[in-house]
């Protein structure tokens, strides 16, 4: 009870049903070992409710960007870096229920540990309502959305990948669908990124886009450690 308290201090919410923040924190791994709900569905509606209120903020405060740039900014603050940055700040890997499998594995999984943050914000609303849940939301990716809307200018990382590769003159840049998992509700989808025939990062993501995104961002970074 005490850990329980201890995070909803931090996210600076009390629940009145703390079986909705359990479920939240319950990892597919453990649901299955123990015969409970897991997070999943929290996920999905989670999602939804993160898109609608960082669409709303952009709408209603960021009147000379145009669509595509809302997309932009909103795309960078509630990518999964985002997500496990608001994750790694309330400590939400001290809260997680695990199952065997992932506890003995090195360190907990990146996107795991950000899905979790769109299954508190689910939880945070059916528990209380839109205007808690939006709070929490804001408090957290406000400051992402405002250094995002000043560097709007900013392409997304799969073009700015293929002006990097292409430099030097044209290449073949190529998406691979390696792996799709999960229920049609809470698809994963892996996508590796090639130059030329050669394998340059892997990206994991819940839709191919986003998958595609973020191995085009690995792929930057890599490029980056070599000084190109």
């Amino acid at each position: 009870m005490e850990k329980i308290e201890e995070l909803e201090k931090s996210i600076g919410y009390v629940f009145k049903n703390k079986e909705l923040l359990k479920t939240a924190l319950t990892h597919t791994s453990y649901a299955y070992e123990n015969k409970v709900s897991s997070n999943e569905r929290l996920e999905y509606l989670g999602d939804s409710i993160l898109e609608f209120i960082s669409s709303k903020y952009l709408f209603q405060n960021f009147d000379k960007l145009s669509e595509g740039e809302m997309t932009k900014v909103r795309a960078y603050s509630v990518c999964e870096d985002s997500l496990y940055k608001i994750a790694q700040k309330h400590n939400f890997s001290d809260f997680l229920y695990l199952g065997r499998s992932e506890k003995m594995s090195n360190s907990i999984k990146k996107a795991l540990v950000a899905d979790s943050v769109e299954a508190v914000i689910a939880a945070i609303y059916l528990d209380g309502g839109l205007e808690p849940a939006e709070k929490f939301i804001m408090e957290n990716i406000k400051e992402q959305m405002e250094f995002a809307s000043q560097n709007v200018g900013m392409k997304d990382y799969k073009t700015v990948l293929q002006e990097e590769l292409q430099k030097k003159g044209e290449v073949m840049i190529k998406y691979n669908l390696i792996k799709e998992e999960g229920p049609d509700h809470a698809k994963t989808f892996t996508i590796d990124v090639e130059c030329d025939g050669k394998k340059l990062a892997q990206g994991i993501g819940k839709s191919k886009k986003k998958a595609e995104m973020e191995a085009a961002r690995i792929a930057l970074e890599g490029l980056k450690k070599k000084g190109n």
